[in-house]
Formats: structure tokens, C-alpha cells, sequence
């Protein structure tokens, strides 16, 4: 399902975190924001999510302004992975996964046959089905991560947003997590993940939205918009743009701090 932003501004108090973004996600792509601390990246997730009220502007999901919606009806069209998101104590796999569910309750709809489905269909797509009956808190955090992604899939949404899925993990996992990312949006999912790591964005994604300051520097596939200017812009280092082999993808190898972003030299004493 398509998402079109439109003349997003979003802040907090006095500080505008987001400021004026217009951008277009197609359906079924994987979508990488990218940008420095304090950019904006989470806040327009959020937005998109219907978790933080934007000032003024449209987040469109299809043909619906999510923030028109209900809840429960926007819950049906988009999941949210947060950062670092909190399990109640002692939950086994399955059991997180079928909160994945819960936007499809209600009075008169209990659990039935189709949600026992989604939770089946979730974990074999994860590859957690073995993990079902375990507690969450005794699993590595590859593991866990696959876990959560399970339980964003359980809700079956056109839609998956991912604040920083492989902040926390270690390189092995980090590949493990992305590949599955892949997996998901081959399925016809769309996702838009925040990173840090533009090795990954390049690899990974179908399209590379960089921000600074709120608003989009640079947006379109990664061949197109990962050079040593953007690294400049982005993050105050020169860089070399290398090509992957494998699939000729650029990789950013960081030389060195531009003059106007070195720290002032210690005099001599």
C-alpha cells in the first residue's frame, strides 16, 4: 500500500523536529531514512505510526489520512516496531506474538481460526516456530528481534515501520534481521525502517531518504543518492564510495572529519 506524506511539520513545544516533508513510498518497497541524531527520522515514523499529532500536514496510507482514522482502524493498515520495545514479564514467544492480534478484536470478535492462522503464518515467516513456547527474556537478541518482527506481522498490515531494528544487535544478526526485512516486503508489505548504518540502507533498501534538520536532503535509490557529498552533508566527514562486488551497491568507508567539523586543536604548553 502506498504512503504519500504531504507538508508534514511535526515538533515538540518550541523544537520543530520535522519541517515541511513531502514524500512518496510505493507499495511493496523497502524504504531506509537515514541522517544524523536528532534529524528528525523517529519523529517522522511516528507521525506516519499516529503516535505523535503532527502540526499540520497529511500522512496518507492508501487513499485514508491515517490521522482521520480510528485507532483501531489505522492499527489495521500500519504496525509499528519501536526502538526498544517492552514485553510483559515472563511472555513466551507465541504469547507475544498473538498481541500482533489484538487491533482485530473486540465485543463480539473473540479469537478465531484466522488469528490462530496469523500467528502460525507469522512465526513460520520468521522463523520462530521452534521458539514458540520459549520465554522471550531467555532468547539472544537476534532471536528477539525476529520475535518482535513476528509480532508486527501477526497484525497484518499492508504497512511495517521499524524504528532502528538492528541498533542492538551484532553484525550476524543485524544481516539476519535485514534479510528477513527483504523477505517481507517480497511478500508485498511495505516497509520504511530508520538506521544508522548506511552500508546497510544502500544494501537493503529501494530507496534512500536522507534528512538533516528536519527536512529531506536527498531521496531515490541508493546508487543515485549515496555519494561522498551526502556523507558530507549528513554527518561532517569525507568519505570514500566504494562498490560492493556482489551486487555493486555503494559501501561508505569514513576518512576523515571535515575542517569545519574537527574539534579546536589543543594549544601547546
Amino acid at each position: 500500500m502506498e504512503i504519500r506524506v504531504e507538508q508534514l511539520t511535526a515538533g515538540y513545544g518550541d523544537h520543530r523536529a520535522v519541517a515541511g516533508v513531502d514524500l512518496t513510498i510505493p507499495s511493496g518497497r523497502v524504504v531506509a531514512v537515514v541522517g544524523p541524531n536528532g534529524c528528525g527520522k523517529s519523529t517522522l515514523l511516528r507521525c506516519v505510526a499516529r503516535l505523535h499529532q503532527p502540526e499540520s500536514g497529511r500522512v496518507l496510507v492508501g487513499e485514508a489520512d491515517i490521522w482521520q482514522l480510528r485507532r483501531r482502524d489505522a492499527a489495521h493498515r500500519i504496525a509499528l516496531l519501536p526502538q526498544a520495545p517492552q514485553a510483559p514479564e515472563a511472555v513466551t514467544v507465541a504469547g507475544l506474538v498473538r498481541y500482533g492480534r489484538h487491533p482485530h478484536q473486540g465485543l463480539f470478535r473473540q479469537w478465531s481460526h484466522a488469528d490462530e492462522a496469523a500467528v502460525t503464518e507469522a512465526l513460520r515467516a520468521t522463523g520462530t516456530t521452534e521458539l514458540a513456547d520459549r520465554r522471550l527474556d531467555q532468547l539472544s537478541g537476534g532471536q528477539r528481534q525476529r520475535c518482535w518482527l513476528a509480532m508486527a506481522l501477526a497484525q497484518e498490515t499492508p504497512v511495517v515501520l521499524l524504528d532502528e531494528p538492528t541498533s542492538a544487535l551484532d553484525i550476524g544478526h543485524a544481516v539476519e534481521v535485514l534479510d528477513l526485512v527483504r523477505q517481507v516486503a517480497a511478500a508485498g508489505r511495505t516497509i520504511v525502517m530508520v538506521v544508522h548504518d548506511l552500508a546497510a540502507a544502500a544494501r537493503y533498501a529501494d530507496t534512500v531518504v536522507a534528512m538533516r534538520a528536519g527536512r529531506i536532503v536527498a531521496c531515490g535509490p541508493p546508487l543515485d543518492v549515496i555519494d561522498a557529498a551526502l556523507v558530507r552533508e549528513l554527518y561532517g566527514i569525507e568519505a570514500e564510495i566504494l562498490t560492493a562486488p556482489s551486487d555493486g551497491s555503494p559501501v561508505v568507508v569514513p576518512v576523515a572529519r571535515t575542517t569545519a567539523a574537527r574539534p579546536a586543536a589543543v594549544p601547546a604548553h
